[in-house]
């Protein structure tokens, strides 16, 4: 359950997993750039991605006592259209699983995301990392399109 804290020992539990995934994803997956970890105490992860449509984005994975909490960021606000663009990443919203897109500091757009500890498993990494990647990939040069719509003439 999501309101309940983890013990110690499922909290490190946790990071141990979490630390030896993204270590494989590193070593096997063609897509991961590269890895790195937050401060000391800091239960902070971030991977940065080779993308197709965006061509890099990075996912922060932050471990916390009942959640990990996932996100990256997708665009700056949108300059023109603004409307459009916000009605497509709602209805995009709809299709996520696991994640939404949402607006942050500065009205940046994000797309993020928590599981509860206790659902926690490679199989739910795999899935994250997967539905980031595609939904960011799907999203990303519609809504910069939109968004910034005079830049983009011919």
């Amino acid at each position: 359950m999501a309101d309940r804290v983890a013990s110690d020992d499922e909290f490190a539990a946790a990071e141990a997993l979490i630390d030896a995934w993204l270590e494989r994803q590193l070593a096997d997956n063609p897509t991961v750039a590269a890895l790195d970890r937050g401060e000391p105490g800091e239960f902070r992860w971030y991977l940065r991605l080779r993308g197709e449509e965006k061509e890099v984005f990075t996912i922060w994975w932050t471990l916390g006592q009942r959640t990990l909490h996932y996100e990256t960021y997708m665009m700056p606000a949108p300059e023109e259209n603004q409307a459009e663009v916000y009605e497509l990443l709602l209805r995009r919203n709809a299709k996520v699983f696991g994640a939404a897109f949402n607006i942050g500091d500065e009205d940046a757009v994000y797309l993020a995301g928590q599981l509860a500890l206790g659902q926690l498993d490679e199989g739910e990494l795999d899935r994250i990392l997967g539905t980031l990647w595609e939904w960011v990939e799907r999203t990303f040069r519609p809504a910069m399109r939109l968004g910034y719509a005079s830049r983009f003439v011919g």
